[in-house]
């Protein structure tokens, strides 16, 4: 598909003042520059234009609100003073895979002051002796040259914007508070089963009050028949006594007659 009408595709039924970020990649560009971008995009922050066999910048508006740039896999090899020029905020250049081979290529840059990071991976300008320090002493206010800082710590990605790290932020707050709520149903759960073995406890205490009392009160009840059995035993015991004199009484008096 051809760069302007790739453009007017991406538009959908916008105005162009109203779009923020284009991705122009694996378009066609048949004569190596750019058609169709104008500075109507007046409040444009992303451009992303990879592989459209892109040669030259020498059509590229004036886009005032750019932060971030990519430009891999093209086939440019100067001219980089129209960035300069026409995208005076830019944080974030990627050249990657283009025809960058000097360092004087680079010198335009240095009017860039917002230029943080740099990437010319595959370029050949790689190849020269002390590269990397070569480019950060040309270039003092980039921070990140083909991803890495002079200490070689690795650079953090992000949108330009800053919108992923707020979208992390709200994922990360979503996902503790469901956290804290489900420790909260736990600890409820653990509650209930805690107060659960109480009550089973309390009920075993009662059950075996119970026993205790219930097994006093049939020791008494025990213990009153035995001492009854034995006043019974004693009353019998004494009426046999008395019959027995009687019985020997009238013995006797048979006996004086």
């Amino acid at each position: 598909m051809e760069m302007e009408k790739r453009i007017n595709l991406e538009l959908r039924n916008r105005k162009p003042s109203e779009v923020k970020e284009l991705v122009l990649d694996n378009c066609r560009s048949d004569d190596g520059k750019i058609h169709g971008l104008t500075a109507d995009f007046e409040n444009l922050e992303f451009l992303s234009m990879i592989n459209v066999n892109l040669v030259s910048l020498d059509n590229l508006p004036k886009l005032p609100k750019l932060r971030k740039l990519e430009l891999s896999d093209n086939r440019v090899s100067g001219g980089l003073q129209a960035l300069a020029e026409r995208t005076p905020n830019l944080g974030h250049l990627n050249l990657s895979g283009n025809k960058i081979k000097d360092l004087s290529t680079l010198e335009p840059l240095k009017k860039l002051p917002q230029l943080t990071s740099v990437d010319l991976f595959n370029c050949e300008v790689t190849m020269l002796l002390e590269y990397r320090e070569s480019v950060l002493d040309l270039l003092p206010q980039i921070t990140y040259l083909d991803g890495f800082d002079a200490d070689d710590q690795e650079a953090l990605d992000s949108d330009p914007s800053g919108g992923e790290d707020e979208l992390d932020d709200e994922d990360d707050g979503d996902s503790g508070g469901e956290e804290e709520d489900e420790d909260g149903d736990l600890d409820e759960e653990d509650q209930d089963v805690e107060d659960e073995d109480d009550e089973d406890d309390d009920d075993g205490e009662v059950e075996a009050e119970d026993e205790v009392k219930y097994g006093d009160e049939e020791d008494e009840e025990e213990a009153d028949s035995d001492e009854l059995d034995e006043e019974d035993d004693d009353e019998d015991a004494g009426r046999g006594e008395k019959r027995k004199r009687c019985a020997e009484d009238e013995d006797d008096e048979d006996d004086d007659e």
